[in-house]
This record gives C-alpha cells, sequence and structure tokens, in this order.
C-alpha cells in the first residue's frame, strides 16, 4: 500500500488539516485497503476544479487500492443539509434527487476510477430507511443540543432572528451516522463539512469503532481572487467544460495565482511550479506563457495531452489571430428586440447592469463593429456573427425568441 510517510507528503501538497493523523498513519502501515467515506447530497451538481481536489486525493488512494465508498445521500438530501445556508433549504422530490444522483456519478466518474475492487456506490437509505424510530432516537442520544446550537452558522440565526427547523439541528448527526454505517477509515472534505464529519468521529467512538481520519482540503481564490470558486460570481473552471472552455478561463486567472493554481490544481512537480511562479512574476510576456503552460497542464490532467495541444492552439489562434473558435453556438435573436435583451439571452449570468457596462465599453460588437446602445435595436442578419465580452462569440439565428 506504500510507505505511510509517502502518502503522507503525497496529499500534504492539497491538504489543509488532518484530524486523527495516528489513526491513519496506523491504518496505512497495517497494509489493509482503507474505506474511504465520499459523501454527497443529490443537489443538483456543477463540480469545479476546487471540488476536484478531494477527488484526486482520493484518485490516489484508489491507486494504491484503497477503496473509495462514493455516498449519495439520497435521504438526506430530503431534508436538507443546512451547512452555509442562512436560511431553510427547499425540498427536492424524489425524481429530482435521483437525475441528481446520475449526474453526479457522471462528473465525480472525470476523475475517480470506476473499477468496482476500487469504487463502491452506496445510498443512505438503505439503513435510514430500515431504522426505527427507537433506533434514530438512540442515535440523536448521543449528541446534546449544546454541541449542535453551538455550530456558527446556527449561532448566526439565532443572531438574525432566523428559524432553525430540528431536522436541520439532527442533519450532522445523520451524516455522523453515515461514518458508522460505512466503517469508514478516511473522509476527505471541504472545511465546511468539518463539524458534520467531526461528529461522524464521535459517534463512531461510541459505537466501538476506530473515529475515521478526517483530511480538510486546500481550498484556493477563484479565477478573480475571490474567495473561492462560485458559478454565481463566474469565476470557476467546471469539470464539465470542454477543453477549449476550461482552457479559455484559464487564462483569465490573475497572474498572482498561477503558482497557488498550479501547485492545487496539477501534479507538476514542485520545481516546475516554482519556475511558473517565477516567470509569472516578472509580468508580462513571460507571466503570460506560464499561465499558458498551466492552462494546458491542467486541461491535459482531465482530457489527455493530445486535447490540451488542440485547446493551446485553439486558444492561440483566436486570441492572438483574432479569428473565432471552431464550435461558435447558435443564438435566436429577434429582429425587434433591443441589444440588452441580446447580450442578456447571450449572457444569462450577467445582470443587467453588468450587461450595460459592457456595452458601453464597446465590448459588444456584430461582424466587427461594436454596439454601444443598450437600447438600439440592431439590424440582425442570420449568420452575422456577436461578440460578448473578450471570450464569448455567437452566430445569430434570426426569430422568434
Amino acid at each position: 500500500m506504500n510507505d505511510s510517510q509517502d502518502v503522507l507528503t503525497h496529499l500534504g501538497r492539497t491538504t489543509d488539516q488532518i484530524f486523527g493523523r495516528t489513526d491513519l498513519i496506523d491504518r496505512l502501515a497495517s497494509g489493509r485497503p482503507m474505506r474511504i467515506k465520499f459523501g454527497v447530497d443529490c443537489t443538483a451538481p456543477d463540480l469545479h476544479l476546487g471540488h476536484a481536489v478531494n477527488l484526486w486525493m482520493m484518485r490516489y488512494l484508489q491507486d494504491l487500492g484503497h477503496v473509495v465508498v462514493f455516498l449519495l445521500g439520497d435521504t438526506t438530501t430530503r431534508i436538507g443539509d443546512p451547512t452555509g445556508r442562512d436560511r431553510t433549504r427547499p425540498v427536492l422530490t424524489p425524481e429530482e434527487i435521483e437525475t441528481n444522483a446520475r449526474a453526479f456519478l457522471r462528473q465525480v466518474s472525470v476523475v475517480l476510477r470506476d473499477d468496482p475492487a476500487v469504487l463502491e456506490v452506496r445510498r443512505n437509505s438503505e439503513w435510514f430507511d430500515a431504522m426505527a424510530v427507537t433506533d434514530l432516537m438512540g442515535e440523536l442520544s448521543l449528541v446534546t443540543h449544546a454541541q449542535l446550537i453551538a455550530r456558527d452558522m446556527f449561532q448566526a440565526r439565532v443572531r438574525d432572528g432566523q428559524e432553525i427547523g430540528v431536522h436541520e439541528l439532527i442533519y450532522p448527526v445523520l451524516q455522523g451516522y453515515d461514518s458508522v454505517a460505512l466503517a469508514s477509515d478516511l473522509t476527505i472534505v471541504g472545511s465546511d463539512q468539518l463539524f458534520n464529519e467531526t461528529v461522524g468521529r464521535q459517534l463512531q467512538a461510541k459505537h466501538g469503532q476506530r473515529p475515521q481520519t478526517v483530511i480538510t482540503s486546500t481550498i484556493t481564490p477563484g479565477l478573480d481572487g475571490g474567495a473561492k470558486q462560485s458559478k454565481s460570481l463566474n469565476n470557476y473552471v467546471a469539470l464539465a467544460h470542454s477543453p477549449t472552455q476550461k482552457f479559455g478561463r484559464l487564462m483569465t486567472l490573475r497572474d498572482d495565482l498561477i503558482d497557488t493554481w498550479a501547485r492545487v490544481y496539477t501534479d507538476l512537480p514542485d520545481a516546475v511550479v516554482a519556475g511558473l511562479e517565477r516567470r509569472a512574476r516578472q509580468g508580462g510576456a513571460n507571466s503570460r506563457d506560464a499561465k499558458l503552460d498551466l492552462a494546458e497542464a491542467i486541461v491535459a490532467r482531465y482530457h489527455g495531452a493530445a486535447a490540451a495541444d488542440r485547446a493551446r492552439a485553439e486558444f492561440t489562434r483566436v486570441f492572438s489571430g483574432n479569428g473565432l473558435p471552431d464550435d461558435v453556438p447558435h443564438l435566436i435573436a429577434s429582429p425587434t428586440s433591443v441589444l440588452l435583451e441580446i447580450v442578456l439571452t447571450a449572457r444569462p449570468e450577467l445582470s443587467r447592469n453588468a450587461a450595460r457596462r459592457l456595452i458601453a465599453d464597446g465590448a459588444v460588437s456584430l461582424d466587427g463593429r461594436p454596439l454601444r446602445e443598450a437600447d438600439a435595436r440592431p439590424e440582425l442578419s442570420t449568420g452575422s456573427i456577436l461578440r460578448v465580452g473578450r471570450r464569448n462569440w455567437f452566430e445569430v439565428v434570426v426569430g422568434s425568441l
């Protein structure tokens, strides 16, 4: 299973904290395959490079023969994890849960090996649907109200006068019990899940199990330097993005984050990462080329070297040679629409104010001609090329919206 110190060194590159380090060292030294709990609630998945940090750590352990238990929280999804929420989550239907579960499996398989010898797929409805009320009450008795209400997000809700449902209070206990049911040895999570997984350690100990080790992974700023990658901020790179999309988004990364992203999101040797950092500090063409190399390395990790090479060539052709991408999407636009509505149709993630700013800055053009009046009705024709911002082109199809 490899030397335990070698494993810790490898994982250390993207590790923030380890809770239960001694237990992990002992498990690694035993030579027994570990059971690594990877639990997700079946909300709509939109996994990005930040989520994949944990997946790559688990993939490394899979390659050493350890087993990832991919736990779909179909029961806990119906309750709703309160983590990061200032109000109660909406409840999903069974059909929505099942659809999201399939989407999760597709996205995580981009990184994780799907060999049944090292990947086990479970659902927590297996034990919760069969659990008697008396047994559930017994589990709840092992955790105190004081422990749960002390959680910072609950304290924030109390201060703000927001309601806390009883089901939300017991959610950490249910997630913690998942570790008991699976006899989890290790879980790798973001720091936002540390509270719930610590409850799991407590419950395992009370059930006579050796508590799981909890590793929290490194969180990086988003492309724009924001706190972390987020779909709502549009500062992320999604696992579902194509090689070309990944490459283009990576080229918007702030220069001062090149070394951080290289260390966390690639498996490049430390010496190469240090070289990228040095070139990024030099600025100008050196920084640009360092970013090109970083983008190529990240795309290659997910799609292979050939796809990364094509994405780099495509980016260079489009942005250095003023060409057009090969896969320009169609945009259906009404001939009577004002420019602002057309831009919002093309880029629905933009706010109205952001769209107006793009137009005013001359960042919107039709067949190379800047359009600067947000309320104007441009003369559209099928086949015209609309550019919205630096990296977004659309082939216009005149029709009804």
